[in-house]
């Protein structure tokens, strides 16, 4: 299975000069995510989806010795659809702003999903991130309840063509080291308060 980190994103809604992944939360957002995939055991190859919007972020991630993929940055959805098509094996998808994402939670997901799944992303319901203080953008409704994505995912790539629509397997899971990830300064000035 290879790890994929998603980080070519603008990080507009930070309202920040630096770039969003290389703010600090005891060391940079994106160190955090690379070394829970790391300390996993778990993945033939960690990748990093980078892109023109953050030159900085790929510049740090090349000085930590991790493979980049570079995509146009046309956007979260465009930009892994573009790097799906370059893989032959299980795939773990995951953003890069994750602070307190650890390896523990990455083997519960893996051992969660079935992967007879051509694509599975992992939830959290919103109560569960409204009584963490956060909100999200996206959400879709899964057995009644509203859930929030996470930015994980785990597809199998083999099976989709031309990023062609294709069934998509949930798991909900209410743990806040999925749930926080940092999307705007008030995120940031949350989490930097605990």
């Amino acid at each position: 299975m290879i790890g994929l980190v998603m980080c070519g994103g603008k990080g507009t809604r930070m309202k920040s000069s630096e770039e969003k992944l290389l703010l600090r939360y005891k060391k940079p957002l994106i160190e955090h995510v690379l070394n829970a995939l790391q300390n996993s055991k778990i993945f033939s190859n960690i990748i990093c989806v980078t892109s023109n919007n953050a030159p900085k972020t790929r510049e740090f991630v090349s000085s930590l010795d991790i493979d980049i993929l570079e995509t146009k940055g046309a956007g979260y959805s465009a930009d892994l659809g573009e790097s799906l098509s370059k893989f032959e094996e299980m795939i773990f998808v995951t953003s890069g702003d994750m602070p307190l994402f650890d390896s523990e939670i990455i083997k519960k997901i893996v051992d969660l999903v079935n992967e007879e799944n051509v694509w599975t992303s992992v939830l959290v319901r919103k109560t569960f991130l409204l009584s963490l203080g956060l909100e999200a953008e996206f959400f879709v409704n899964y057995n009644n309840e509203e859930c929030a994505y996470t930015g994980i995912s785990i597809v199998d790539p083999r099976r989709i063509k031309n990023m062609e629509t294709v069934k998509e397997s949930y798991v909900v899971l209410d743990d806040k080291r999925i749930a926080v990830n940092l999307n705007t300064k008030k995120d940031y000035d949350l989490i930097c308060a605990t």
